[in-house]
Order: structure tokens, then sequence, then C-alpha cells
């Protein structure tokens, strides 16, 4: 069928409120037709369905619709048979949905299809034997067998035609659900004499363009008189069955009387053929009634049957009833979980509220058993809620944190109301995503280390070490030293920190005596965008090393004067005589410094305390004991290894000063002081004397250069007249000063300043010319020393060409 033919028949019904549009299309439609424009009935463009990811949830309805996103309308998927997807409700519905995602938004669709008349009634049985008694009564009513007709509407079963008509009229019989039973009445006396059979044609027509039909052969026996038909103690009978009852349950029992006696007064029963299917369903006993379950019955699929049976004496009477059939649901579904749409990864700065999944649930049983209410674990960061009837959202309920928990497996638990309940569950797994909401953070809030003086530049001191809880590139982690001085010197030329192991390495050697300790901070920076950091306080403390010796204060050395201490010969034992004083720049136990008598002139006169350093007697002076006497006092310190420094006391036993200074006159002095002073006044003089000579020889050869070039000038044929540009160098000197100056040099020794004098020139130049020489030149200026100012620059420009 066409496009332009089929938009005649089509009926669009829009629902805006509820977001639901409906469809209305015939069936047998061939794949590929065109339903609607969901897009435009929407208010959706092709672009929202294409990044929406755009599709059609049926759910148990059939994939029957199909959706091009290209073009945003609805096709047929597969041909729609609406007597294969229906039976015989009316109307015919498919329902489904339009999912969209970014955001999350679903829209209800209905398509109403509608029967073409493409099936005809049809009889169970080409051929319906009746066996009637010619004695029946004028108006007696036999059942007929129904045809089925699958289309519903003015195209199902619409009116019975019954051929010939001589003795039988057809009646109607309307019954519960808007169904017919037909009925053949007897309108003329039988008579078996005249005629013992009758073949009858029943005809059963729709009404549908063009009509359609199906017959069946009526085949009567008359019979002998038997004027007592069967009659059913109920017309109608009612009961009930629960479904999934096993076969041969006992739904119920039927009885009838016939007064006869003998074989016209033997009732046998029989079901008739029903549209719904009974026949086949259910069984009856033919000598008791009874009818017993033969098949299966599920209320989700058909909640009540109508069994039409017939109780018949061999006399050939009849009597027909109705067993009507109500099936009781229970609670025999599980809800069936369905996943509309889901999210597998979730950033952890999702704000709560965010839906996350979309489920529909199924449960195909009524009433109570088939209301379904869900619940998740008891996860605090989700809930989950009714969005409408049998769909529910799973949304973030509080903020997340991946730090905490980076996957959730949310087991979402769908129980029905039911007795007993049936549930079923169903587990999504929901990744969480990281987000650089961590700094890094070190081990410690403050570090303090310790490196010994004097180490090697570049050695490791120690490693601050900093956690980020974030992940992969959140969670790199690099260390910056920041920026500070130390004393004023920047704190980057102490130490440095390695980026990637945050290892503090020493930049120089430190020394303990000019910085104890220092302080800076380094930087724990992640490498997340924008970059997280934080900051830590290090405290180095340099540890001393015994790397001085110790220093004596008194009594002080001196190259040129001998200092002796004065011991009265009257002095008594212990008599202090003088004390050592030294001092240790390093400290602890280092700077513990101790005193020993190294040498002495008489070791038995004097003795030094180890602690104080005191020089004391030891014994009564005597007149035997020499006026000079000479002691080496060694100082050491505590150190590893111990450091130790020489002094040499001299001290005079006399009891005036005269006798000392008479003494002590011829006291020789350092030998090695003198040697060494001797060497550099040699090595001073030797030097000067050759600078001397050095410039004698300059000075003359400059003088006899200048001679010889001035007599080749003298005895040339031709003037000459020299031109001077400004500032020209004058190639007949030593090419370093202007033109206009001749120099002499005469350099001392041992004087600051320059003893060469310049001519310096004046307001003008004076050449002369003699006319009767060809060569003679004169050159008059006036002369001043330019070096009379200290640090003239000349005069440093001529002492370095000098030297």
């Amino acid at each position: 069928m066409r496009r332009p033919e089929l938009s005649l028949i089509f009926l669009l019904c829009f629902c805006s409120a509820s977001d639901q549009v409906s469809y209305s299309i015939p069936e047998e439609m061939p794949k590929g037709s065109f339903v609607g424009d969901i897009a435009q009935d929407l208010g959706l463009d092709a672009k929202r369905l294409k990044s929406g990811k755009a599709r059609v949830y049926t759910g148990e309805n059939g994939d029957y619709i199909e959706m091009d996103k290209e073009r945003g309308i609805l096709l047929i998927k597969e041909r729609i048979d609406r007597e294969v997807v229906c039976a015989l409700t009316t109307p015919c519905t498919l329902r489904f949905q339009i999912i969209l995602e970014n955001p999350m938004e679903f829209y209800s669709i209905t398509v109403d299809v509608v029967d073409v008349n493409d099936n005809a009634p049809l009889f169970k049985r080409n051929e319906m034997k009746l066996r009637i008694s010619e004695s029946a009564a004028i108006g007696s009513v036999f059942a007929l067998e129904q045809a089925v007709d699958l289309d519903v509407g003015k195209n199902g079963l619409q009116n019975y035609v019954l051929n010939p008509t001589n003795n039988f009229v057809l009646n109607w019989q309307s019954q519960s659900e808007g169904r017919k039973v037909v009925e053949m009445v007897l309108q003329k006396p039988l008579d078996r004499e005249i005629m013992d059979r009758l073949s009858l044609s029943l005809t059963a027509v729709d009404g549908g363009d063009p009509q359609l039909s199906g017959s069946i052969l009526i085949n009567v026996d008359v019979l002998d008189s038997n004027d007592n038909a069967p009659v059913f103690s109920q017309k109608i009978y009612k009961c009930t069955l629960t479904e999934n009852s096993p076969a041969g349950t006992i739904v119920t029992k039927v009885h009838a009387s016939d007064k006869d006696e003998g074989s016209n007064g033997k009732i046998t029963f029989a079901l008739l053929s029903s549209v719904d299917g009974a026949s086949e369903i259910f069984q009856i006993n033919k000598e008791t009634g009874e009818i017993r379950l033969a098949g299966s019955v599920d209320y989700e699929k058909k909640r009540e049957f109508e069994i039409h049976i017939q109780a018949s004496d061999e006399g050939g009477l009849y009597d027909s009833s109705k067993i009507v059939v109500e099936i009781l649901d229970i609670n025999d579904n599980i809800p069936a979980i369905n996943i509309m749409s889901k999210s597998s990864i979730v950033k952890e700065d999702m704000q709560p509220g965010t839906v996350v999944t979309i489920i529909n649930i199924q449960d195909p049983d009524s009433g109570e058993n088939g209301k379904v209410q869900c619940e998740i674990n008891k996860i605090n960061e989700f809930s989950i809620s009714s969005t409408s009837n049998n769909f529910f959202s799973i949304m973030t309920d509080s903020e997340l944190d991946r730090e905490t928990a980076s996957e959730y497996n949310i087991t979402v638990t769908c129980s029905d109301e039911g007795v007993p309940s049936l549930s079923s569950s169903v587990t999504l797994t929901l990744q969480i995503s990281d987000v650089n909401d961590n700094a890094p953070v070190f081990e410690r809030s403050s570090y303090e280390a310790y490196i010994v003086e004097n180490n090697t530049p570049g050695v490791s001191i120690f490693t601050v070490k900093a956690t980020d809880a974030d992940w992969k590139q959140n969670a790199r982690v690099s260390y910056i030293l920041e920026d500070s001085s130390v004393n004023g010197v920047p704190v980057s030329s102490y130490v440095s920190v390695s980026a990637d192991s945050g290892v503090i390495h020493a930049v120089r050697s430190f020394d303990y005596e000019q910085i104890k300790d220092f302080r800076f901070c380094v930087k724990a920076q992640d490498g997340g965008s924008p970059p997280l950091s934080s900051n830590v306080s290090v405290n180095i403390q340099i540890q001393d090393q015994n790397d001085n010796p110790p220093q004596v204060l008194y009594p002080v050395q001196t190259a040129g004067s001998v200092v002796a201490e004065m011991v009265p010969r009257s002095a008594d034992v212990g008599y202090l005589v003088t004390k050592v004083v030294a001092v240790d720049v390093d400290s602890g136990q280092n700077a513990w410094l101790s005193y020993k008598l190294q040498k002495a002139t008489d070791r038995a006169l004097f003795e030094v305390g180890s602690q104080n350093g005191e020089i004391r007697t030891v014994r009564q002076v005597t007149e035997k004991d020499l006026l000079k006497q000479r002691l080496t006092v060694i100082v050491e310190d505590n150190g590893q290894p111990s450091r130790s420094a020489t002094v040499i006391v001299n001290v005079a036993v006399a009891d005036s000063f005269p006798e000392v200074l008479s003494e002590f006159s011829d006291f020789p002095h350092d030998k090695d002081y003198n040697d060494n002073l001797t060497f550099y006044l040699v090595l001073a003089l030797a030097v000067v004397s050759f600078l001397f000579i050095t410039c004698l020889v300059v000075i003359i050869s400059v003088k006899i250069y200048r001679w010889r070039q001035s007599r080749i000038l003298y005895h040339s044929s031709l003037p000459v007249i020299p031109y001077y540009p400004p500032r020209y160098s004058d190639t007949l000197g030593t090419g370093t000063l202007p033109h206009t100056y001749n120099y002499e040099v005469c350099r001392t020794t041992d004087s600051r300043k320059s003893d060469c004098k310049f001519g310096r020139a004046g307001s003008q130049n004076v050449l002369i010319m003699d006319p009767s020489s060809t060569g003679t030149m004169q050159r008059m200026q006036s002369e001043k020393s330019i070096l009379d100012e200290p640090d003239s620059p000349l005069e440093h420009h001529l002492t370095s060409q000098l030297l």
C-alpha cells in the first residue's frame, strides 16, 4: 500500500500533557511502511534523536516497529497480523517507548492496529450430524456449531444463512461479552415416512468488503418418536478455576434428566466447539457429565471460558446449556526487570539527584499480585524512585567520593505484593571516575634532618614523601623547592629537591661554624588540572665535625719579640706562673680542651693543669735552677680524631726585672721566621732588578729606533709635510697613544707614580719648515706630566705595556 493511500486511514492523536503520541495503522502493512513522523509529533529534531541515541523500547509487546533516526519517522519492522498479536481483543494496541539519553527522556507511543478483512469465517468441521425425532415439537431448538472468524468488528462474523428453510429456521441467542449462539428452530413438523434424512447447508458470512464466508453441511437423521427431550438442571453453570491447575482437575459436573424410559431416556453429554477454544482445553464425561481440565489455563492469557454442552438421548432429543468458567489469578509471575538506559561510569563530582539508570518492571499478574515495589541494597549514595507506572529511576542521593568507593554494585530488588511475594533482582556495576579533589599530603607535618658538616656536594640528606588519594595523573606527585633565602642567599644554593622522588640533596659543603641550621619549604604538587599542592617545612641541622684545631689566645706568640713570665726564686710550691688560654671554634666535645706539658727545660719544676691550662710550680725554686726556662705546652681537643696546638712559654726565674732583661737580650729569635724573611727579601730584590734592567733596554731600543727614522727623513730629496687625522696613531711610536705625544720612560721600582713625562698639546701645533732643508721638521710642544694624578688610566696602560 502506498503512503498517499495510507494517509487517508491513519488517525493521529497527540497527548502533550503526558508526552504520549498515538497512531492508527491497518494490519498486514508491508515491511518498511510509514507509521508516523515521530520527530515532528514530539517536537524533536533529527540532531536530538542522534545525539540522544534514540531507540525504540517495546518490552514484551513484540518488535514490530522501528525508527529511522535520520528522518525521524517510525516504520513497520515486521508485518503485523492483528489476529496473532491481539486475537479477539479490541482495540488492538501496541505500546512502546522512545528512549533518549543525555539527558535521559522517554516518550510513550501507542499504535492501534486496525483490522482488515483477511480471514473468512470457518467451521471446525465440514459436516455436522443431528438425529431428530419425528415427534419433535414445533419450536424445538437445536444448537449448531459456531463458525470462527478471527477478524473483529464489522470484519468479524455477522450472520448465518440456512438453506433450505423448509423445516427449520435460524435463531440467534445473544450471550455475554457480545457473543451470539446460532440455533436451528423447527418450524414445520418432520415426517420420517416422507423424508428420513435432511441435508442442510449453514453458511457464515462476515461484514467485510469484499464479504467472506464459510459453510458446514448439516445432516439430519429423522428418528422415530421420542416425545421427551433431556433437560439440564441449569441453563447456565458458573464455576471458578485457579490458573496453572494441573490437567485432570475437576472443574464442575452438570446434570440433565429425561422422562423417557429405556434407550430414549439414556442421556449422553457432549461439548460443542466454541470460538475461544474451550472444547480443546476442557473435556466432559459423556455418561456422568463431569467436566475436567484437559489443557492448561493462564489468567494472563484468558480470564474466562464459556463451555457449550449438549445433552441428548438415544431417541434424538437434545438440550443445551453453558458453563462459564472464571479463571482465578495466582502470583505465578516474578517481576521482570528491564534496563532501559544506564550510565556505567559517572564522575565523583556529580550533583545529588542525577539519574544514572532507568528500569522498567513488567509483572503480568493482576491486582495485588501485579503491584511491584523496588528497592536497592543499603548504599547511602544512591536511591530509587518511581517516575511513572512501572518505571523506576536510580539516582544519586548524596555526593560521591572515588577515594572512599571507586565502584558500586547496586542490587535492585523488585517484589510484588502477592502472597507469597515473588521478587527478582539485578546487579548494576557503576564505576566512579576520578576528579582532582585531593591535594598531596605529606607523611609528616614538618621534617627535621641532620647532616655532618664538610659533606660532599650532591650527597643525599633525606627524603620527603607525600601521597595523593586521587588516581592516575591526578595522583602523580612532583616536588618543588619553594623560593626563599638563608642569610640573604637563595635556598637553592644550599639544597635541591628531586622532582620525582622527593630526595633532598646538599648543593654545597656545609660549615657548622658558619651556619648551624636553616629552614625551607618543599611543595608537593599533583598532576591534575588545575593542580593541587601542599607545603611542608623542613629544618636542616648541621652537625659539628672536629675540623678546627684549638687556637691559643694567651700567651701571644710573636716572631720578633720574646715574652717571658717571671717567677721569683722565693716562690713556693703551687705558685701560679701563668695560664695558657685557648679556644676551639668547634662545639660539644670537639671543643673540650685538655692541656699537657710536652717539653720543658726542667720538667720537675713546672706542671700544667689538664683542664684549666694553669702553669704552676711543683717544688720550691732553688738557686740551682736556670734563669731561663722554656716550656712547650700542647693543647688538644676531645674530637675524633683529636686536633692540637702547641705554645711556647718562656719563664724567667729571677727576683728583679733588670736581671731578666740582661739575660733575655740575647735570647735567640725564631730561626724559621728569620730564614723565611731573608728568602722573601732576596726574591723581591731580584724581581725589582729584573724589571729595572728590562725598562732600560726598552727605552734605549726606542731611542735608537727613532734616531734612525729621523736620519732617513733628513736625507730624503722631497719635503715631507705630515698630515695627522684626528686621533691618528703614530706608527713610529708605540702604537697606543695619539700622534701629538712624544714620551720618555723613566720608571723606578718603588714609586707609585710614573716618572714618565709627556708633552701635552697646546692651543695649536706649530710646524716649522726650513726652506733650505728638504727633510727637516721641528715640532714644538709644551710639556706637562699627565701622570701627576694617582691611578691615571694612562699610567696603568704604560705600566702594563712595560711589564
